[in-house]
């Protein structure tokens, strides 16, 4: 660099000094003597800012209830999804108990008789799995409430108290939500 390119970049340097302590005196000189029309508009601009931060916080929380019903809707839609089939099983319910009793009471008839009919319970089985429905047979487990229902105590020194000794009826679930108790015998300290 040339001695002339260095005193013009100095004389550069020493206008943009200057330059900016006027700039600065003068925005030092226009706070220090601010009229009333500026406190107004100072107060006008701070209502403003106001008025949006309240905005702001408004469509935030709109937003965050908009998300919240839109998960609430699609939780409802899945549950009525998953037990849309609940009322169906319930009814089809009986009609594997009565396949049971028919088994239960063929065991003098045909064995081709019985045979058959444990097939039918079979193949019926196997289809309502396919839709996530479950037998609850609780024979010898612990008594539940939330899945069993107790039809009666009996004494039983040979289990422990609160233990299911016989399964009246079945019980099943739907997707893991009981569709119906089993009717249970439970167990009690003699």
């Amino acid at each position: 660099m040339s001695d002339e390119q260095k005193v013009d970049r100095a004389d550069e340097a020493e206008v943009q000094t200057e330059e900016a302590q006027q700039a600065q005196e003068t925005v030092e000189e226009a706070t220090k003597e601010k009229p009333a029309a500026d406190n107004l508009e100072a107060d006008a601009l701070a209502e403003s800012l106001e008025k949006i931060a309240k905005l702001e916080d408004q469509i935030l929380r709109e937003r965050a209830e908009t998300q919240n019903v839109r998960k609430r809707v699609q939780k409802d839609v899945e549950n009525a999804r998953k037990f849309a089939l609940e009322k169906f099983v319930g009814e089809l319910l009986p009609v594997i108990d009565n396949l049971e009793r028919a088994i239960d009471a063929s065991s003098e008839a045909d064995p081709a008789i019985k045979e058959g009919i444990e097939l039918t319970l079979k193949s019926f089985a196997d289809a309502l799995s396919k839709f996530n429905v479950v037998a609850i047979d609780p024979h010898g487990e612990p008594f539940d409430a939330n899945f069993h229902q107790a039809m009666t105590m009996v004494p039983n020194p040979d289990v422990e108290p609160n233990t299911v000794i016989d399964v009246m009826q079945k019980g099943y679930t739907l997707n893991e939500r009981l569709v119906r108790p089993a009717m249970v015998v439970v167990s009690k300290a003699p």
